[in-house]
């Protein structure tokens, strides 16, 4: 896919040579010299001086032909107006960082189908790592209504040798949770288990279930701290 950032600071950049790691051909577009020269010598895009917010700047880029933009300007103002132009340029999907909360409604009339918090999820990480330093990482799902948990299985866990089926079965595992992924070794890939599926000690599950269940999970596996 072709996908264009407007923005070369920390994110855009380090957003950029994610994506072309995976193979996506990207374009940066920015003001500043210096970080489209960076872009192009040492991260390997393809990058445009000028102003993401500009009309030529943005058909020079090829935002016609992109299948993604994403919007990492240093201001919500800024990002706001790319993504309004976006979608005038019918831009399939349209993903924007998001500083101030009050233009989560602005950025969803102007049609970008995916708004970032980045000061909502640094938050939540450090709550997360506070609360729960049992949980390897805690991502929330509709709006915090659901939650996938990575659990380290350490020796002594309750689920030890157990199935998934069984673990499913006991009466004390939260109702509705589910484990959904299962890794045996850190070398090993990540795979989705079945009822048979044993958990051994020093494996990782994902799980899904409830914010108000998150710490009776941990509690049936004996992870809570004293």
């Amino acid at each position: 896919m072709y996908v264009l950032i407007g923005g070369a600071g920390m994110m855009g950049l380090e957003l950029a040579k994610t994506l072309s790691q995976i193979e996506h051909t990207v374009a940066v577009v920015d003001t500043d010299s210096l970080a489209c020269q960076h872009a192009r010598e040492k991260v390997g895009v393809m990058a445009f001086e000028g102003s993401a917010v500009n009309t030529t700047t943005l058909l020079e880029a090829g935002i016609r032909k992109a299948n993604i933009v994403v919007g990492t300007l240093r201001e919500d103002a800024l990002n706001l107006a790319l993504v309004t132009l976006s979608k005038h340029y019918q831009v399939p999907q349209i993903v924007v960082r998001m500083r101030d909360r009050d233009f989560a409604e602005p950025y969803q009339l102007a049609g970008a189908t995916h708004i970032i918090s980045t000061t909502e999820l640094a938050i939540n990480r450090v709550v997360n790592a506070i609360e729960y330093p049992q949980i390897d990482a805690m991502m929330h799902f509709e709006q915090g209504q659901v939650e996938v948990l990575k659990l380290s299985i350490p020796q002594g866990c309750t689920i030890v040798n157990r199935s998934v089926a069984e673990v499913a079965q006991d009466p004390r595992f939260p109702a509705g949770t589910l484990i959904i992924g299962y890794q045996a070794h850190p070398h090993e890939d990540l795979v989705i288990p079945n009822g048979r599926t044993l958990l051994e000690s020093g494996s990782t599950i994902l799980a899904v279930t409830k914010p108000e269940l998150v710490r009776q999970m941990l509690d049936f596996m004996g992870l809570c701290s004293p």
